[in-house]
């Protein structure tokens, strides 16, 4: 069945974060939405499907997870990332931001180090510092219009005694996609240091023509620390639904992780984001193929519009995720003025750059999964407001 992604879905009235919250976020309700990172687009039939079945059923009690919930997802993984993952490996958790609390309250003491490489998305360094944890930063480089990881700095943080990297991959919002050399430069890196690695793999299926994602811990030993994070939220569009999985060979981290989640009185169970879950995992996969051309074809008329109008915005090149990342250093202005432009005059709502860490500031990250002639508005927005100036 053909998707139809240039059909617009009003979401206003839904307490929809992205849009009922524009007020709130940017002191104006007047912008075209393109921050929060979820889609626009409405989640697989399959998903709506096995929530309208569950929904019939009148009682919403407490749920477990079925056997058929693994196996929607150990299939997935074999089949889209070529990874067999066991059954045991797996610890479900209410999302992957808990994860990052769960992983530096795990293995880190208060005070110890954890390792962040920004500009990254923004919980990774609050994962840190609200537990009380020791907030190290390893930058990554901009080098020739694309981001790189400065891996001796990295051994340097590793060998200053920090506990554990909170890696993304696909990164969130530079849109890298690691290389097989680089992954291996980390897991040698953290052998080396008996450095945990938790790689937050949440955009693993949204990658372009290309480029190939390889899970971190495909390429690991046995006795490589390494715990990966994965979920259905952002590659389906369910991340209201607030479930995902940990994928921790090693059963102490499993149980330190489950400690934590315990101590917190944390529960990932709940009937409707399973049934989504595991439809999503197991029918979702001709909607993925479509979608992925789909955006491959916004990121590209963005990338030609940029060149051909907006010459003084660079993008750099995405490798994956639906989120491009703007440099906008050329245009002159400090944050808060850019952020006033983008709002004030342009009219169009994007994250700025500056929250996602060091190396962010002149940057903007624009969210493109929304239907092509939203995102050509936004544009001509820009276009227009910068003319004006």
């Amino acid at each position: 069945m053909s998707v139809d992604f240039d059909r617009e879905i009003p979401r206003d009235g839904t307490a929809s974060v992205k849009h009922d919250g524009r007020e709130t976020y940017f002191g104006t309700g007047d912008v075209i939405p393109l921050w929060v990172a979820d889609m626009d687009f409405a989640a697989p039939e399959a998903v709506t499907r096995a929530l309208a079945a569950r929904a019939a059923h009148p009682v919403y009690g407490y749920t477990v997870y079925p056997d058929s919930l693994f196996d929607a997802l150990i299939a997935w993984m074999k089949k889209r990332h070529g990874w067999e993952i066991q059954r045991e490996w797996i610890l479900m958790s209410p999302g992957v931001v808990p994860s990052l609390h769960a992983a530096a309250l795990a293995f880190a003491q208060p005070g110890e180090g954890v390792i962040i490489q920004p500009p990254v998305y923004f919980p990774f360094a609050s994962s840190v510092t609200n537990t009380g944890r020791h907030l190290v930063v390893n930058p990554l480089r901009l080098e020739n219009g694309r981001y790189e990881i400065d891996f001796a700095h990295l051994e340097q943080c590793a060998a200053q005694g920090a506990r554990l990297l909170l890696f993304c991959s696909p990164h969130n919002p530079v849109s890298r996609v690691w290389s097989r050399d680089e992954l291996d430069e980390i897991l040698r890196i953290a052998r080396r240091h008996d450095l945990i690695v938790l790689s937050d793999e949440i955009h693993a299926d949204l990658v372009y023509p290309d480029f190939h994602h390889t899970p971190l811990a495909a390429l690991a030993d046995n006795g490589d620390k390494i715990i990966t994070a994965v979920a259905p939220s952002k590659t389906f569009n369910i991340p209201g639904l607030g479930l995902s999985a940990l994928i921790v060979p090693n059963p102490e981290h499993r149980a330190a992780l489950g400690k934590a989640f315990d101590m917190l009185h944390v529960s990932a169970a709940n009937p409707f984001s399973i049934v989504a879950f595991e439809a999503a995992y197991r029918e979702g996969e001709a909607w993925l193929d479509q979608l992925l051309a789909y955006l491959q074809e916004t990121r590209d008329f963005v990338s030609a519009y940029l060149l051909r109008h907006l010459p003084s915005i660079h993008l750099i090149r995405p490798e994956g995720t639906y989120l491009l990342w703007l440099d906008c250093r050329a245009l002159g202005m400090p944050d808060r003025r850019l952020q006033e432009f983008f709002v004030h005059e342009a009219r169009v709502g994007m994250s700025p750059g500056a929250v996602f860490g060091e190396g962010g500031s002149g940057f903007m990250r624009l969210n493109i999964a929304a239907p092509r002639h939203i995102i050509i508005e936004a544009l001509d927005h820009v276009r227009l407001a910068l003319n004006a100036r």
